[in-house]
Formats: C-alpha cells, structure tokens, sequence
C-alpha cells in the first residue's frame, strides 16, 4: 500500500513563522492542543506520535500494512497569507527539515513541498528547489490563499509542475488563521473541518474546471484530498451549470465537457464511507484513485490494518507520483 495523505510535524520550522506561533500543549497528559495564530486545535496528539515521531510513525506503518508514505504540510500550517520573506522563510526551513526527516528512510518515506503561495515566483523557486536539491515528490498547498486557483497568475506554478515533471496535490486549510474568517457559522463543532473542507475542495474542482485550468495546462497533474469533497454528489449540477449559465464558454458548453474535465484529476479515496467512494468511483472511475488516510488523524480509518485498497491504487500512485515498482 501506498499512502499520499499523511502530515507531518516538524518543530525545527516552528521559530520561522514568527508570532503565528505554532505552539503546542498538553501532550503529555489527556487534553493535547495545538495553536497556530488565533486558531487552536483540540484532541490531537503531536508529539510522541507519528506526527513528530519517525520511530513511531515506521512502527505504526508496519502494523496497518502501508509500505510507503508521502509526508505533506499540516494543513494548520500552510500560512498563505502572512508576508512573502516570512512564507518563503518558513517554507525553506520546512522543507529542509522535511527532507532531513526523510532521507534516512527513503524506502518507506518521501515528501511534499511547502510553498509560500502569496509570492507565485517565490512559490516556484521553492518548487524547483524542492524538487531538484531536496528530492521531493512535488508541491503542496491549500485551497484557501490570496491567488484563485484558476487566477492567471497560478500559471506560472502549474507550468513549473508540468516542467519538473511533478504533481501538485491540494488539500484545504482551516480559514482565519493567518487570513480572511471565513463563514461565521464554520465557528464551532470543528465544522470548519468537517465542513468546510468539503465546501473548499468542492469550490477547487469547480475552478480548475470552470476557469480553464486543465484545458490550459493539459500535461497537469493535481490530486485533491477527501475524494475532492462533495464533488460526486454535487456533479450534475455542476455540469449542468456548466452547459448553460452565461459565463460558460462555448467550448465547455457541449455534453459530458464537465465529465471529462473531473475524470482528468486524481482524487484520494479518504472519504470515511463506502457508499461515498462507490459515488466517486462511479464519477470518475479508478484510474485516477489513490489512497489516502489522513495517518494518525482524528478522522483516520480506525482499523487501517483491516483496510486493505485494491492494488491497483498504488499503481496509481506510482504513476502520480513518477515512482517506479522498485522505489515504493
């Protein structure tokens, strides 16, 4: 198995983000928190776990049956919008960590790029660094961050994706801790994670989409989390917005342009339910799934060493990933 939605904690970056913090508490004793900025984060274990912890996290691997893992940014720590020198700090001293962490275990272990996504130009530089110096997998951002995704500006990045050969993978941040609130009532329940996650990786499947995004950048390989969230449910009306509101162009017009559009992006399969994924899978069929467990978070599989994906998902993975069988 293959695993590509798995984050990390990486206590070396914390100092370069400044006053956002992150800081850390009760993780030694029942009630652990995390807090970055004004945003804080209950009843998630970092350290000790397999968030900080390599030993840990290798051993909890080897008991759930998972052979190799791609380690990403803890979306709590994305800071898209706090000023460029600070982003493009932080990142550096991220990635270098990161790929620190890694390279001793570079049979079970890679790594995604942070990137400071309030500078596009700086965002690539990281990118190309990254990938080239560093030996990550690709880029990893939010959904939420001053550029739309289908901004012309957003060029620049996915043409160094398609550049470097490499895939950029999007999974949405909680909104308010270092940008703009968000909706009033995602305050509460953590729906800003239980909901507002959905609501973002939906609104990012329809700008790809809509903005021209993927007939602009045709070699373009994205992969959203959680099943690109209520996209398979929403999907007909989508598409049929698509084929006749006024803002549709001519060729996005015909039918099955929005079908042929959603099955060019890869998804993860972490959708928590199976009657979801079957909806998913019926949308955009399994050549673009990959598996994907949240490791170690509150809303990862409970039993993952029972959960066992077909083995055509880590084909898929490789695939995405330009790994061949021997490298993972």
């Amino acid at each position: 198995m293959i695993d590509v939605h798995a984050h990390v904690v990486l206590a070396e970056s914390f100092g370069a983000a400044g006053a956002l913090g992150p800081e850390m508490g009760g993780q030694d004793g029942d009630a652990p928190w995390f807090r970055v900025g004004g945003y804080r984060l209950d009843g998630v274990r970092y350290q000790g776990s397999p968030f900080m912890d390599v030993a840990v996290r290798l051993a909890r691997l080897d008991a759930a049956g998972i052979d190799y893992q791609v380690l990403s940014p803890n979306p709590l720590t994305y800071l898209h919008f706090i000023d460029a020198p600070r982003a493009i700090a932080f990142c550096r001293t991220h990635n270098d960590a990161l790929a620190a962490r890694i390279a001793p275990h570079g049979a079970r272990l890679a790594g995604f790029a942070a990137l400071p996504m309030q500078d596009i130009g700086a965002a690539v530089e990281e990118l190309e660094r990254a990938v080239r110096t560093l030996g990550l997998l690709g880029g990893y951002i939010g959904t939420d961050m001053p550029h739309r995704l289908d901004d012309p500006s957003m060029d620049r990045l996915y043409e160094a994706c398609v550049r470097l050969n490499v895939p950029l993978f999007l999974h949405p941040g909680p909104a308010g801790i270092d940008g703009p609130a968000g909706d009033a009532n995602l305050k509460g329940y953590d729906l800003d994670v239980v909901i507002g996650f959905a609501a973002q990786e939906t609104l990012a499947v329809a700008r790809l989409i809509y903005g021209g995004v993927l007939d602009r950048h045709p070699a373009l390989d994205l992969c959203l989390s959680h099943g690109g969230g209520a996209t398979a449910f929403l999907a007909g009306r989508m598409a049929q917005a698509m084929r006749k509101r006024p803002w549709s162009p001519a060729h996005l017009r015909h039918d099955g342009a929005f079908e042929e559009r959603v099955a060019r992006l890869w998804f993860d399969n972490h959708l928590n339910k199976d009657a979801s994924l079957a909806l998913l899978t019926d949308m955009v069929g399994d050549d673009r799934l990959v598996f994907g467990t949240n490791f170690a978070g509150w809303d990862a599989p409970e039993d993952l060493g029972a959960h066992r994906p077909a083995a055509k998902l880590a084909d898929n993975a490789r695939r995405l990933l330009r790994l061949t069988q021997e490298e993972a």
